[in-house]
Formats: C-alpha cells, sequence, structure tokens
C-alpha cells in the first residue's frame, strides 16, 4: 500500500468516526503518519480536555483506523 493509500484508508476510517464526535460536539483531524505504523490526530471541539478522550482515542478511533489499515499500530492525539 502507498502512502496516498494509506492516508486515504486512514481519511475513510475518520469519516466512519466524525459523527460520533461530532454527536458529543467534537471533531478529529488527521495530522501526519509517520512510519506507516502511527497516526497522529489532534480531537477538536469539545473533545479537547474530556475525561473520556483517551478511552475514546483508544477504543474508538484506533480500532476503527484499523479496521481499514491493519499495520497501523497506534494512534495518538496531539495536544
Amino acid at each position: 500500500m502507498t502512502a496516498d493509500e494509506l492516508r486515504a484508508k486512514v481519511e475513510e476510517a475518520l469519516t466512519e468516526i466524525r459523527p460520533f464526535l461530532q454527536n458529543d460536539g467534537g471533531d478529529i483531524e488527521l495530522v501526519e503518519i509517520e512510519n506507516d505504523s502511527l497516526v497522529k490526530v489532534r480531537l477538536k471541539g469539545n473533545c479537547i480536555g474530556c475525561s473520556v478522550n483517551q478511552m475514546t482515542l483508544k477504543s474508538g478511533v484506533e480500532m476503527t483506523i484499523q479496521k481499514y489499515a491493519p499495520q497501523i499500530e497506534k494512534v495518538i492525539n496531539l495536544d
């Protein structure tokens, strides 16, 4: 998978998860994909500083991205 294809898969995953975040007044933005295995995102809106955002990142965002791009090992939020 090329870098462009990987980015498209990650964006597709974020499109799937975005409505759930937007329902809570938040959003998510893809910042960078590093070494084809680490995805850096930025949570926005009400997701910033939310006490459950780490859980959301792991159980929601990371799992959804891995469904589309299994080679992704980790997703981190840049504050």
